[in-house]
């Protein structure tokens, strides 16, 4: 049994895949093709915002807008632990300090009122200037925005929207990626709208912040080619990457709704079992990049996990190092205590095989070694 099948997926799109591939190598142009810009606009109308810019991976898609903000030292930005490293990598980046905030345990995404309250905190220390929000839309699902986006307002804080999970998800009918004043998203191979290789798109509704963030993703280049108006990078996403992209674009509502009932299934064949299976809020879709499911304790998840692999089922632990106990932010000062419903969700969480080509009789075998346990 495979984790994520992208074999499947291309054998059903093989065609224009190879096609559109073909159309790149015919004409040459690897960077910033005409792909490029047909891609960005069937991202901006799929989202719901007014620009959409490609760039070389989701790092960058997240990176790009907080460069364009001119966020760097002295400034903080809140964002969650419990992700992947790239969240709180591109606020290091720039020279500002990320704040971590704990999770709500249903979804495993950012707390709004932790939020407040690091927020409230910063503030009266005093040492740090309180600029963004970065929430993430953890395993396909929307964060809390209607509470995290007034939040933001009250305090004058810049949101942006980390989707690299969620292309694909919704939040009461508005797209994931269309949240906050700009938001990015991976299309890393295994996300549910994935390339072959690396690559990202940022989201916004604001023109200015557009302009800017085009000069970023190209050195910084201005109205002319070698006059450099500002420190850039080179985040151009390759037009094969975009060919791959558009192909799959075609099959993205289906295998949405081949996710869903995936997540279905999985929900009601583990419903009597000793897992604690996902929760999607009311009104909320989820992409379903990931189907992570709750053990009792870390040592039943290991007995869980070795059971599968007796089975030759794969299951992957995120994340089962917090951010902020990680040594990179050793310097931060965190230490174990500091965010209890993060650290006790990382020792418990594994995620299960999950992709659109599932089939039932490989789901209920899962849920089969799982009950045995």
């Amino acid at each position: 049994m495979q984790f994520i099948d992208l074999k499947s997926q291309y054998k059903r799109i093989k065609d224009d895949v190879d096609r559109r591939v073909l159309a790149v190598l015919e004409h040459g142009a690897y960077v910033m093709g005409p792909e490029i810009s047909e891609l960005e606009q069937r991202l901006a109308d799929y989202v719901g915002t007014a620009h959409c810019l490609s760039c070389a991976s989701g790092t960058d898609a997240l990176l790009i807008p907080l460069m364009a903000w001119k966020i760097g030292a002295g400034d903080a930005v809140f964002t969650t632990s419990f992700t992947f490293v790239a969240t709180a990598e591109v606020i290091s980046l720039t020279g500002a300090t990320p704040v971590f905030c704990d999770i709500d345990a249903e979804t495993f995404n950012i707390s709004p009122a932790k939020l407040e309250e690091a927020i409230e905190r910063v503030k009266a220390e005093g040492n740090l200037n309180p600029k963004a929000v970065m929430p993430v839309d953890l395993f396909g699902q929307g964060a809390e925005y209607d509470k995290i986006e007034e939040i933001c307002k009250r305090h004058g804080l810049l949101l942006l929207e980390d989707a690299a999970q969620g292309l694909g998800g919704s939040v009461g009918g508005k797209m994931n990626g269309a949240f906050g004043d700009a938001s990015g998203t991976s299309f890393y191979p295994a996300k549910p709208l994935g390339a072959y290789g690396d690559a990202g798109a940022a989201f916004t509704n604001d023109a200015e912040l557009y302009e800017r963030m085009k000069s970023i993703r190209v050195h910084g280049m201005g109205t002319e080619r070698y006059d450099n108006v500002r420190l850039g990078m080179n985040g151009r996403m390759d037009s094969i990457q975009a060919a791959v992209l558009l192909a799959k674009m075609e099959i993205f509502d289906d295998e949405m709704a081949a996710r869903d009932r995936v997540a279905g299934k999985y929900g009601e064949v583990l419903s009597d079992s000793s897992v604690k299976t996902p929760k999607v809020l009311d009104g909320y879709k989820s992409a379903w990049a990931q189907y992570c499911v709750l053990a009792e304790t870390s040592e039943h998840r290991a007995k869980l996990q070795a059971a599968l692999k007796a089975e030759n089922i794969p299951s992957v632990i995120y994340y089962p190092i917090p951010l902020h106990l990680q040594t990179a932010y050793k310097d931060l000062g965190y230490v174990s205590g500091n965010l209890p419903v993060t650290e006790d969700t990382s020792k418990r969480i594994f995620a299960l095989p999950f992709h659109p080509y599932l089939s039932d009789e490989e789901i209920g075998k899962v849920a089969e070694v799982i009950r045995g346990v």
